[in-house]
């Protein structure tokens, strides 16, 4: 049976309008190629759909059945093609996405999943909380479509786009002497935390943080002490608070509140972390493209 969905376009026309001529004009053609396509359906359902006279169109019964079907058929068509189109635009779909424990401690990133959120809300966003290290090889195993991770030399698979940068400040106890000499700008050289203890991520959380604070202090020409490692930032911060040495975070951190702590800006240029959104190079599927591109017009413009 070789029904098409422009037959049932012609008759749904008819069956609205009762009235060949109107029907026609409606479908901007003219009235017997219009009697001709309604023959060739009836003929091809084998059933009779129009009783149809000099002075009056009508539907018979079985073509009053007809017609709520074909309008369910046409209303089920159309919304599988708006349906393919918003997917080719990155407008629906699942959306994996990676992130640090520490990603929502800046406040670019969740104002950036918000938006998102709300210009597509048809999109099924799965937010996976994992260390830097994890979401490159979850995004290599395909188990993640973004990452949204701390500045990382990338396998070759993966690309990506720095999104903002977090300067990193020396954590201290409040009442630190090294505190009381600071001037007006209220900075603090690498320098002068050489005889501390530090108090650092592990490296095996992922962060990146380790080595960059052991790169950070080696430039300032001393090798911390670490005196207690730590897989939160929360913990690492409850440990200066507790006396156990000082530490170096990301600038975002300071939305840890806990009294008798201080975060202090450094001097060296180099004590800046990047935030960066990571995925496969081979990824070709439009929500990917859609959510980097909302991401990164969200947040704040930085300079290279």
């Amino acid at each position: 049976m070789d029904i098409e969905l422009r037959h049932l376009r012609y008759f749904i026309a008819v069956a609205d309008e009762l009235h060949f001529g109107r029907a026609a004009e409606r479908l901007g053609m003219s009235q017997p190629p219009l009697s001709q396509q309604i023959r060739q359906l009836e003929q091809r359902v084998g059933v009779r759909l129009l009783d149809r006279t000099n002075r009056r169109v009508a539907l018979t019964e079985p073509g009053r059945l007809f017609l709520d079907e074909a309008r369910d058929i046409l209303a089920r068509t159309d919304h599988a093609i708006d349906l393919a189109q918003r997917a080719q635009r990155g407008e629906t779909g699942e959306l994996r996405v990676g992130m640090t424990r520490s990603t929502p401690l800046t406040g670019h990133i969740p104002r950036a999943i918000l938006a998102f959120r709300q210009q597509l809300p048809e999109v099924q966003l799965q937010l996976e909380e994992m260390n830097s290290l994890r979401q490159i090889d979850a995004l290599l195993d395909r188990r993640l479509q973004i990452g949204i991770v701390r500045g990382n030399v990338l396998p070759d698979g993966l690309a990506s786009k720095r999104l903002f940068r977090d300067p990193l400040v020396a954590v201290l106890r409040s009442n630190h002497p090294a505190l009381r000499e600071l001037g007006p700008r209220r900075k603090l050289r690498t320098e002068a935390l050489a005889q501390e203890p530090f108090v650092l991520f592990a490296r095996s959380a992922g962060a990146g943080i380790h080595d960059h604070v052991i790169s950070l202090c080696r430039h300032a020409g001393f090798t911390p002490r670490v005196a207690q490692e730590a897989r939160e930032s929360s913990t690492i911060v409850g440990l200066v608070a507790a006396g156990l040495g000082v530490s170096i975070l990301p600038v975002s951190c300071e939305h840890i509140h806990i009294d008798g702590v201080s975060y202090v800006p450094l001097t060296d240029p180099a004590a800046m972390s990047e935030i960066h959104v990571a995925w496969r190079r081979d990824e070709r599927a439009p929500l990917v493209a859609q959510f980097v591109r909302l991401l990164s017009g969200s947040l704040p413009k930085t300079p290279a």
